[in-house]
């Protein structure tokens, strides 16, 4: 059963178009991350859904009931703002009572319901105290806390773990995933981040101009974007412009660059473009080093030789930046363990990649 559906929804500011038509629909108990750029209309989408923003047209129906004439607190919508928006003369019991007290809880109820939230989201013990005596990671806690006690039909997180450090962050969505998980909380979390859009979404929909350009696992989407704009957006690309030379058996294309490389392609999209664009994801990228002897000849792989131009260790990963003749320049990420050698600046190396690792898109111009 779907807990929200949206149906051609559209927003403006003036001449602007906010949200375009957008139909979006989840089903309880899933998460659903909205990711996009600043401006993309996921904000707007998400404030419409609460009811702090009203719509131009369309319906917005939760439980199958229209809510676009209701106001924010007739909606039973539980929402984590981007900055917390915790009340700074209310202890952290009162802040997580506050949404409880104002939909009319039994005032009976409403102790042992801060109790319980507040054990789930593990700030037992913290009642007494006020925000500004709490951590940034503790203040997001209670602000989920105060989002789940009124039992929302859904919760709707704005950017939930932006305000926080990058060590943080990633310990917390670890644990927001957790909490969503044992409550059964149907959820969309606004994010302009992949990393976090992709770890916490059951799906992700990826917005661009106020339009749905994509929804999919994680998986689709990093494996399989739509197009060119969610294949930048979402993860880290290498890209060449290429028009096609030679097809082979087996749906094998030859492409050959604007900087006169050949590479091939094996997708169901390679029979179908003439003039492309190509992606290959730093990762899927092998680095073989010069002295380690010919590569045997492979109608399904691809050989492109450079020089390594920059090595940049990063933790458990390490960047390498190959340039190729002509300038171009290739993002390689290897993993930072012993048992691959160290490559260093001016070091001649090949870059080797399958023919089914590169994301084709059409180029009609």
């Amino acid at each position: 059963m779907n807990v929200l559906e949206l149906k051609n929804v559209t927003k403006k500011y003036g001449e602007h178009v906010a949200v375009d038509g957008v139909c979006l629909d989840i089903e309880k108990g899933k998460v659903l991350s909205l990711l996009g750029p600043s401006g993309c209309g996921k904000t707007t989408t998400l404030r419409i859904i609460a009811g702090f923003t009203s719509h131009d047209s369309g319906i917005v129906e939760i439980s199958g009931k229209n809510v676009g004439h209701l106001r924010p607190y007739e909606r039973n919508v539980g929402l984590l703002f981007q900055d917390y928006a915790l009340f700074p003369h209310l202890t952290v019991a009162q802040n997580v009572a506050y949404g409880m007290r104002y939909r009319g809880t039994p005032s009976s109820v409403i102790p042992s319901r801060i109790k319980q939230m507040l054990s789930l989201v593990r700030m037992s013990g913290m009642e007494g105290r006020y925000p500004a005596q709490l951590s940034g990671g503790q203040q997001q806690r209670v602000a989920l806390a105060r989002a789940l006690a009124t039992d929302p039909q859904i919760v709707l997180l704005d950017e939930p773990l932006s305000a926080l450090d990058a060590k943080l962050r990633v310990e917390l969505r670890i644990e927001l995933k957790e909490i969503l998980r044992s409550v059964d909380a149907t959820t969309i979390v606004v994010t302009h981040d992949q990393e976090e859009a992709l770890s916490l979404g059951d799906e992700v929909v990826v917005m661009q101009a106020g339009k749905i350009v994509q929804r999919g696992t994680p998986t689709q989407i990093y494996a399989a974007p739509a197009d060119k704009f969610v294949a930048e957006f979402v993860g880290r690309s290498n890209w060449f412009h290429g028009a096609t030379r030679d097809r082979f058996t087996g749906g094998v294309s030859s492409y050959i660059t604007s900087e006169g490389a050949e590479i091939r392609a094996k997708s169901a999209q390679s029979e179908q473009c003439g003039r492309a664009d190509l992606c290959i994801r730093p990762e899927s990228i092998e680095l073989v080093e010069e002295a380690a002897g010919a590569i045997a000849p492979d109608p399904e792989r691809n050989v492109l030789t450079g020089v390594v131009f920059d090595v940049a260790p990063l933790g458990a990963d390490v960047h390498v930046v190959i340039e190729l003749p002509g300038k171009t320049r290739l993002l390689v990420i290897r993993k930072n363990i012993d048992r691959i050698p160290a490559v260093v600046p001016g070091q001649s190396v090949r870059a080797v990649f399958a023919a089914s690792d590169v994301l084709l898109f059409s180029d009609r111009r």
